[in-house]
């Protein structure tokens, strides 16, 4: 399926501790057709990449999973859907403000704040993606975070006004389906150069950390893999996967 269902099935469930934990329990059970939806009123679990958590008050948010069946996308192209979830999400928001982009390798920034965070869960079948589950939180209508995020935003804070979550919900779906239509065609190329305009910080030189220290860089490339290759001022190329560095 490369195009978005004309009812997809949207569960709504009051409270979870997990929206991916939820629908994959419900697919496991009776399996769902593509597109199948949950969304959350609150999650008291959620979590974002490598073990983080994720801050939402209860009814104020859009939290949310999404099952599709990519089943045509190799393992070690599985980044592809991490990629067009990033701009459906950059590209839902940007009906509301400017600045948003994709901070690597999937979180969604408003200037130097996150107001996104997503999750991606895949299962497979030999060398192949079975299914997906896609787990997307957006900040919307909180006023205020008390978590130890360092810089969460939210769509509120940034226009100053309430928006209802299940209008944004529809708009994401409709601009998902249309980046999943360009996947189905194996317009990879296009998505990989989208992503890259997309990037945070994707101009000039800034400051990183990892194991070695703190170092300027810029972003040189990413590959199909996802691995982030950063480039010094001496001209090194360094490489990185998810966690191995992290932005100053």
């Amino acid at each position: 399926m490369s195009e978005q269902p004309e009812k997809p099935l949207v569960i709504y469930v009051p409270e979870t501790a997990s929206t991916n934990a939820y629908i994959r329990r419900l697919h496991q059970h009776t399996p769902l057709e593509e597109g199948s939806v949950v969304v959350a009123g609150f999650q008291t679990a959620g979590k974002g990449q490598v073990g983080n958590s994720w801050e939402s008050e209860a009814g104020k948010n859009l939290t949310f999973s999404i099952l599709i069946f990519p089943r045509m996308i190799r393992a070690n192209q599985q980044f592809l859907l991490s990629q067009i979830t990033s701009l459906s999400v950059k590209k839902t928001l940007e009906q509301y403000t400017g600045d948003i982009t994709v901070k690597w390798p999937n979180d969604i920034y408003w200037h130097n704040r996150k107001i996104c965070g997503i999750l991606i869960e895949n299962e497979l079948a030999g060398q192949y993606i079975d299914n997906s589950v896609i787990g997307i939180g957006i900040n919307l209508n909180q006023q205020a975070f008390k978590g130890n995020a360092p810089n969460p935003v939210s769509l509120v804070n940034i226009i100053g006004k309430e928006v209802q979550p299940p209008v944004v919900l529809d708009l994401f779906l409709a601009t998902f389906y249309a980046w999943y239509a360009q996947l189905w065609e194996g317009n990879f190329e296009l998505i990989r150069r989208e992503y890259m305009a997309s990037l945070y910080r994707r101009q000039g030189y800034h400051r990183y950390k990892d194991r070695r220290g703190e170092f300027e860089a810029m972003i040189y490339a990413i590959e199909p893999d996802g691995h982030l290759l950063l480039q010094l001022r001496d001209q090194t190329i360094r490489r990185y996967a998810f966690k191995e560095v992290t932005w100053i």
